[in-house]
């Protein structure tokens, strides 16, 4: 897998600096990379084949809301797995232009001038049909095929995809997860929501009860409800790449019958017996098993970790389901 080349950007770059090639952009936030997306953008893959040109991609950080709206929302990807799913799907190259007030204050037309005709040379434009750009959301889909005619590049208009539910869309897989219905987010995003962070050092209690667990600090991704989930981890290989680290019981909370008080998400691999301290995790959250419970004693609580651990290895003989 290659992922997408990231490229940041800002006021002062250039086309010449970017050695950006003409392209076929599409502009969005892509957090997630939801199945919405993923039509968005194989559709744009084939437009830039077609006319030999590259398939890129616009997105923003931090996120616009941060800057001009009520806030940022949790995060389900980081840039750089967005880089590694648009990198899949066969985008070349991701440009990650800074938000700030003063890219907010940009007009339409000088988005579309300075911007995305002018430092990325793009010749198709591809954006979604509630797509606005500029300052206070003032550009419109009329506007960008008139700026679009002035300036050189196609616009096109992709419709939003959707199954029985409703339209694939971050909000409503960020509603999933914090909900723990990881079936659902899974049907929104195509693929398992995970989990990264590094393995740090925690109390060590489960070695004492034969269930040793990693635990993650500094993830960055939307947590889901807190309890207990069947996962599949990779690890982070030193050629930069994640590779499948083995099954496992993933516990989201605060061990309540340990008398635990921060949140934590500590996972035990099966069957797994080296070292993975400071070593980078992803956790892929694949089955929910139950809520977080306070039990009686620890005893009780090794003994219902065993039981996860045998429903866990069942539901994950089952393989991944393919990626849409």
């Amino acid at each position: 897998m290659i992922a997408a080349r990231l490229v940041h950007v800002d006021g002062t770059t250039s086309a010449s600096d970017l050695r950006a090639m003409p392209c076929a952009l599409v502009v969005g936030n892509f957090d997630g990379v939801h199945r919405g997306h993923q039509a968005v953008l194989r559709e744009a893959v084939r437009d830039a084949e077609a006319a030999g040109l590259a398939a890129c991609v616009l997105t923003f950080e931090p996120h616009p809301g941060a800057v001009v709206g009520a806030g940022a929302p949790p995060l389900l990807t980081t840039l750089e797995r967005r880089a590694e799913l648009l990198g899949e799907i066969g985008v070349r190259t991701m440009y990650v232009r800074r938000f700030d007030e003063d890219f907010a204050s940009w007009s339409p037309e000088r988005f579309a001038r300075e911007l995305v005709a002018g430092a990325l040379a793009a010749r198709i434009v591809v954006v979604g049909e509630n797509f606005r750009f500029g300052a206070k959301r003032a550009g419109t889909l009329p506007l960008l095929r008139s700026l679009g005619a002035e300036l050189g590049f196609d616009p096109r208009v992709h419709s939003v995809a959707a199954d029985a539910r409703g339209r694939f869309s971050s909000t409503r897989a960020r509603e999933a997860i914090a909900a723990g219905d990881v079936a659902e987010a899974e049907n929104v995003l195509g693929r398992p929501h995970a989990v990264t962070g590094v393995v740090v050092h925690g109390d060590e209690r489960g070695r004492t009860i034969d269930f040793p667990t990693a635990n993650l600090a500094s993830v960055a991704e939307l947590h889901p409800r807190d309890g207990v989930y069947a996962v599949r981890a990779e690890a982070l290989d030193a050629d930069g790449r994640f590779r499948p680290l083995g099954q496992g019981v993933t516990n989201v909370g605060t061990r309540p019958t340990v008398g635990g008080i921060e949140r934590r998400v500590e996972t035990y691999v099966f069957d797994f017996s080296g070292d993975l301290y400071g070593r980078r995790l992803r956790i892929h959250l694949v089955a929910r098993l139950r809520d977080e419970l306070k039990f009686a004693s620890v005893a009780e609580l090794k003994a219902q970790i065993a039981r996860d651990v045998a429903a866990a290895r069942e539901m994950l003989l089952v393989p991944p389901r393919p990626r849409y």
